[in-house]
């Protein structure tokens, strides 16, 4: 009688536990990547009363079986529903990762300052000192690094990603080494014809991210459908030309392979009240005091009046300038000459400024107009040579090959759209880039960090790694929505595993939801509260036959 009742008091004690285990699963409804728990019951022991005996062929009996009499329950096991996916959560914050199960269980990798501990709660943040962390305990994410020799992830031991490190803050910038000119070239477009020709810029970097603009003339020849293009100057980015001074043949080694002398000025008069006058029937040159007068290659008058042909003709400091280094130079790269032109055999005089200048001859298909050599032969593109002795003594820039290839010439109604721009025809290959900060963070289905910048590039900038095992199950919950190894769930080799080995995946701006389903554990509460019960009325029930017992003597 006293076995029943210790039996039943077994049965309360385990019917309490499996009611401690529905109650915390009911309290963590709704924490972030819960697994819910259950409890197995099993029998503890027995006591024999009569051992089991055969049949016996002498006597003709049968056999009869043992008595055995239960001593009561026991909880065998609890066990976890770690296998068991919650439903997902959408939150937006891009730093929320959802761990997407596809053969394996799979686990974040965290550290709490002495060990690493495994979660499936993807509630992540950026601390104050760049790393990756759970949000709820400061533990930090753990993956690989990037190779700074390859750029490529070395899956090796699993350290802390700290993504925001300094270095990461910012993006190398890259030298620009390609360009490309397209549009449309129209003969009928003043500007071509004139004699400062169709301007064009391309902006470019240096290899320290400043921005420089290289300034280009394209100019109308005698020949349909051949156009020259020089390279004027190049301006950094405080407007300041920083191939200023340089002779035709530092430019030559710039940009262009054969020498071309344009007029860019003619003067077939003196100017009112300078003192001097020009016949442009004889190319006479005369002071008031009626002595001709010629002209130094310097630009000074030959009469010893220290006067120029800026008093005489008006011509621009600018101009003079060049004239004058060029006789300092002792080069032809600027001159002012006389020059006789016959019309109808007609002769007449001018003083006109020639120019030399450094170019490449553009030609195109007369037929239809497509794009044909640039530079001479058959080649489509030519090299804006910047590193040349004169321009790259501190060897920041970078040779850009530029691309004429897709240059058409077209009427279109004397309007030129034709324009250069960095980079391959692709509109992204050798385009450079200023030195970059960083605008975003993202992470992509593999658990690949990329770093965005305003410079345009993306940077890989880490991997989250995550854990595998052989019997998740086995894992020991260390709270904090942890989970710690154990004998029987197998090690962690310290490395990890990829997501994607085995089809899984991540999904940023969603959490993992808690499996608890109450449905069935409202159940599970009903079926152990009657439990419960029925044990209680062991209890009480055996206590009355005690009662009954020690009723018999009065």
């Amino acid at each position: 009688m006293m076995r029943s009742m210790y039996s039943a008091v077994s049965g309360l004690k385990t019917h309490q536990t499996r009611m401690d285990v529905i109650g915390n699963n009911i309290a963590n409804v709704n924490t972030v990547a819960f697994k819910s728990s259950s409890v197995t019951f099993s029998d503890i022991l027995y006591q024999t009363t009569s051992n089991a005996s055969g049949a016996n062929a002498t006597t003709g009996t049968g056999g009869v079986n043992a008595k055995q009499i239960g001593l009561g329950t026991t909880a065998a096991a609890t066990k976890v529903s770690i296998t068991s996916a919650g439903a997902s959560e959408t939150t937006g914050n891009p730093f929320d990762i959802r761990l997407t199960d596809k053969n394996s269980t799979n686990f974040f990798i965290v550290n709490n300052g002495s060990e690493n501990v495994f979660t499936r709660s993807g509630s992540f943040y950026v601390d104050g000192s760049g790393n990756l962390c759970m949000s709820s305990t400061g533990y930090t994410v753990m993956g690989w690094q990037v190779d700074e020799t390859t750029g490529e992830i070395r899956k090796d031991t699993v350290s802390a990603l700290r993504i925001m490190q300094e270095k990461n803050l910012t993006s190398a910038p890259e030298a620009t080494t390609q360009a490309t000119i397209a549009g449309v070239l129209d003969e009928n477009d003043a500007d071509v014809k004139s004699d400062a020709g169709k301007v064009m810029n391309l902006n470019f970097y240096d290899n320290l991210g400043y921005q420089y603009t290289a300034k280009f003339a394209i100019k109308a020849t005698a020949k349909d459908g051949e156009y020259t293009v020089e390279l004027t100057s190049i301006l950094d980015s405080n407007n300041k030309n920083i191939t200023e001074g340089f002779t035709q043949a530092q430019m030559k080694e710039i940009f262009g392979n054969t020498d071309t002398v344009t007029t860019i000025a003619s003067y077939s008069s003196a100017l009112p009240g300078c003192g001097y006058t020009f016949d442009p029937k004889t190319g006479n040159l005369t002071s008031a005091a009626g002595v001709t007068v010629t002209i130094n290659p310097d630009g000074k008058l030959s009469d010893n009046s220290g006067k120029t042909i800026k008093d005489v003709f008006g011509v621009s400091d600018g101009n003079l300038k060049n004239i004058q280094e060029s006789a300092k130079a002792n080069n032809e790269d600027y001159k002012f000459e006389k020059v006789k032109t016959t019309v109808n055999g007609k002769d007449t005089y001018s003083y006109q400024i020639k120019k030399k200048s450094a170019t490449n001859l553009l030609k195109f298909n007369t037929k239809d107009g497509k794009f044909e050599s640039i530079g001479g032969g058959t080649n489509k593109s030519v090299e804006l040579n910047l590193n040349t002795t004169s321009l790259n003594a501190n060897g920041n820039f970078a040779n850009i090959n530029v691309d004429f290839s897709q240059c058409l010439n077209y009427n279109n109604s004397g309007k030129s759209t034709i324009g250069a721009d960095a980079g391959a025809v692709d509109g992204t290959t050798g385009k450079g880039r200023k030195l970059g900060a960083m605008t975003g963070i993202s992470i992509d289905t593999n658990g690949r960090i990329y770093g965005t910048y305003d410079n345009g590039n993306t940077e890989l900038l880490g991997q989250i790694a995550v854990a595998q095992f052989s019997n998740a199950s086995g894992l020991e919950k260390v709270g904090e929505s942890c989970y710690r190894t154990t004998l029987n769930s197998g090690e962690f080799d310290g490395i990890g595993v990829e997501i994607s080995a085995d089809g899984s995946s991540m999904t940023t701006g969603e959490l993992e939801m808690s499996n608890v389903d109450l449905s069935s554990e409202f159940t599970s509460m009903i079926t152990t509260q009657r439990g419960f019960q029925a044990n209680s009325r062991v209890i009480t029930t055996s206590d009355t036959l005690l009662e009954e017992l020690v009723n018999l003597k009065r």
